[in-house]
């Protein structure tokens, strides 16, 4: 189970931009604190994680169903990612999804506001290994917390390839609501892919964690 975030645009031409040259606030990763959830800790990625990134990213059942992911993807695109992640090149809060008791690494996730200062997007994937354990509603769930209580936004889109049936739970089960579909470029598959578009506001998502403590 799998999803990345895919860029809500006016037109083909902007999604289709790659992500340094797509415009983006000033950003620094001291504005995105390590997270902790029942099960897992999300941190900065860091250079022991290149390895296993590289070995669980490699997989086209991964990049297929995203959007910024190359396929094959090496060893050397697993540095460059991690280096990208501390320049503050990629331009979001992106995290290394990692398990609790042990330290192992799961997949990514992050968090990236939109230049309209008001949405921000998010996007996670897991190895394949990891799937169907509830990691990547933990890790989604933990993200969209921190988004809504430190940054001072409205609301958070995400999106799925429509064929991506564990993603699209993931996303219900956060609250996110379906707004619409369209088409993005996937550059693993070299063309495009048919996407849908969910988003949660912030009045629905304070209403979910009132009822969530009060069960």
């Amino acid at each position: 189970m799998q999803t990345e975030l895919l860029r809500e645009g006016q037109s083909r031409s902007s999604q289709a931009r790659s992500p340094e040259e797509r415009p983006r606030p000033e950003r620094s990763r001291t504005d995105c604190p390590i997270l902790l959830s029942p099960r897992l800790v999300l941190r900065a990625p860091h250079e022991d994680d290149i390895d296993a990134l590289a070995h669980l990213a490699n997989n086209a059942n991964i990049a297929t169903m995203v959007s910024r992911m190359p396929h094959p993807y090496t060893v050397a695109d697993a540095a460059d990612f991690v280096r990208r992640t501390k320049t503050g090149a990629i331009g979001k809060c992106v995290y290394a999804i990692t398990k609790a008791d042990n330290g192992a690494f799961l997949g990514c996730c992050g968090i990236e506001p939109h230049p309209d200062g008001r949405t921000a997007e998010l996007g996670y994937w897991l190895g394949e290994p990891h799937w169907n354990n509830g990691y990547a509603t933990e890790a989604a769930q933990a993200l969209t917390d921190m988004a809504f209580r430190t940054r001072d936004i409205d609301q958070i889109d995400a999106r799925c390839r429509v064929m991506n049936v564990a993603s699209r739970r993931v996303i219900q089960k956060c609250g996110f609501q379906f707004q619409g579909s369209g088409m993005v470029d996937s550059l693993a598959l070299g063309g495009t892919i048919a996407v849908e578009w969910y988003r949660l506001d912030r009045k629905t998502w304070m209403s979910l964690r009132s009822w969530g403590a009060s069960r």
